[in-house]
């Protein structure tokens, strides 16, 4: 089957409406990580997230999940400030799937998917066949139905993120943030997992992720963030953005970039000072 966001009927959603960070600044502890930082999310695309270490990719992207509240500047979801609005009515709205998240012990991989129906229960509307029939979905989206009454913490890796993203999917949300959703994950994983996010992408889903794997964040994604000292250096699609010139500045990484043959993306070959013959590399592009 092949993955699709899942919506509620008669949400009131407007695809129209992203999310957007007006000028926040935000810090932990009298620190200022990000500051009067502006970014807006383009609708129905993969936006992923990069930078070096402790430039506050993590950051934004829990501020714009409303985990973290920012001291100055705004947050906007379809239109309002997502301060004001109802933790439910936000959960309704986005998904999120936090960096490494654990399961409570023994917990089955249907029971923590059935949790991402948390937000469209209440004292008037119970659980019902409508959610179980999502849940179902949800679980066949992401191909772990036959995992359905194993514990999630018995799961490998992948299979792990794989249900972490099905509960993410009951929620009913067509806006999916991830954050390093391929930490801990072997390459042939965390593609796995990748190309599931890219099926949902394809299915009219907005996803905003981080990644730390340069490639496989050019490979993924339709636009890029790049984040230098809790400040955006650069935004756009991979082949406008990534240069040598921007991942020196950025990353402080001397590369090449050649053009990907297997693919229509930049492709980043890092240059170190072992078994190294530049001449053979071909043209890098500026």
């Amino acid at each position: 089957m092949t993955a699709q966001c899942i919506t509620e009927i008669g949400s009131g959603v407007d695809d129209a409406a992203r999310l957007a960070a007006r000028g926040v600044t935000v810090g932990y502890g009298g620190r200022t990580v990000i500051d009067d930082l502006h970014v807006a999310i383009p609708p129905g695309v993969i936006t992923t997230i990069i930078g070096p270490n402790g430039c506050g990719k993590s950051t934004l992207l829990r501020t714009l999940t409303r985990l973290l509240k920012p001291v100055k500047g705004s947050v906007v979801l379809d239109g309002e400030d997502i301060v004001k609005l109802r933790t439910r009515d936000v959960a309704k709205k986005l998904g999120l799937l936090p960096q490494a998240p654990v399961a409570p012990e023994g917990l089955t991989v249907s029971d923590l998917v059935a949790r991402g129906r948390h937000p469209h229960q209440s004292w008037l509307r119970q659980w019902s066949s409508d959610d179980a029939a999502v849940v179902e979905r949800a679980l066949a989206m992401t191909g772990v139905s036959e995992l359905a009454d194993r514990p999630v913490d018995s799961l490998s890796g992948g299979q792990r993120q794989r249900v972490w993203i099905s509960m993410t999917l009951a929620q009913g949300t067509d806006l999916l943030l991830l954050d390093e959703p391929t930490t801990y994950l072997d390459l042939a994983h965390a593609i796995d997992v990748l190309d599931l996010v890219d099926d949902l992408h394809e299915s009219g889903c907005t996803v905003v992720m981080v990644l730390h794997d340069l490639n496989l964040a050019t490979r993924y994604s339709d636009n890029l963030i790049v984040m230098r000292e809790g400040a955006i250096q650069a935004q756009g699609h991979p082949r406008d953005v990534i240069t040598a010139e921007l991942l020196h500045e950025a990353f402080g990484l001397q590369a090449k970039v050649i053009d990907d043959p297997v693919g229509d993306r930049p492709l980043i070959v890092p240059i170190g000072r072992t078994h190294v013959r530049l001449g053979q590399l071909g043209p890098s592009k500026s």
